[in-house]
């Protein structure tokens, strides 16, 4: 096991944490082994005045994890799949980043019996997909990602720095769609949208030269 994200990691601007997730590894164990991935695709939903976010109209039993500790699982179902979010920011406070893609690196084999006949490129492309690939489901909803158990996310020795990470609108919702929300590695196979950043809006970050401690 790699360096788990402390709970300091988690506990800021739900930004920030979406743009220093790439790279990091997201690692789930079951009884069916370890399966683990590199994030290249992410988007950020706001605890204020975003109207896209699940907690936008308050506390309900549906979206309670989002305001728990930052580091928290927050697992919600789509159609017959599940999407993983990492809640940021202090308790209370419900901002969470939607992992939407990642580029397999550990129990590939593992990914491909859970997902079936698909191209490689397709194994965990897409948060749905994700999910289906790691073995991620709603009885994880709740966990805490910083206990290095289960599901957790990881620091990435391997992270190449030099790799542009651009941002666009978020994919598929319905409000605040004008809103750049959506980070990605540039020209990553595995993204899950569109692999460019918009003509009328180029971001650029950089990977940060350090981790959390």
């Amino acid at each position: 096991m790699g360096h788990v994200l402390p709970p300091a990691f988690y506990d800021r601007n739900v930004v920030e944490v979406a743009i220093e997730l790439l790279g990091k590894l997201l690692v789930s164990r079951t009884r069916e082994g370890l399966a683990a991935g590199r994030i290249v695709e992410v988007e950020a939903y706001l605890s204020r005045r975003d109207k896209a976010c699940h907690a936008s109209r308050g506390r309900t039993p549906g979206n309670a994890a989002m305001f728990g500790d930052p580091g928290t699982a927050y697992v919600y179902p789509i159609h017959s799949r599940c999407c993983f979010n990492a809640v940021t920011q202090p308790e209370g406070e419900p901002s969470a980043v939607l992992v939407r893609a990642i580029e397999p690196c550990r129990g590939e084999s593992l990914m491909k019996r859970r997902r079936g006949a698909v191209p490689e490129m397709d194994l965990a492309r897409g948060p749905g997909r994700l999910c289906e690939a790691l073995g991620i489901g709603r009885d994880r909803n709740k966990h805490n990602l910083t206990s290095g158990r289960g599901l957790w996310i990881e620091q990435n020795p391997g992270m190449r720095l030099s790799e542009a990470i651009y941002c666009s609108p978020r994919i598929g919702v319905t409000r605040a769609q004008d809103r750049y929300l959506r980070f990605f590695l540039l020209g990553n196979r595995y993204v899950s949208g569109p692999r460019r950043p918009p003509r009328k809006r180029r971001v650029k970050y950089q990977f940060p030269t350090r981790g959390v401690e």
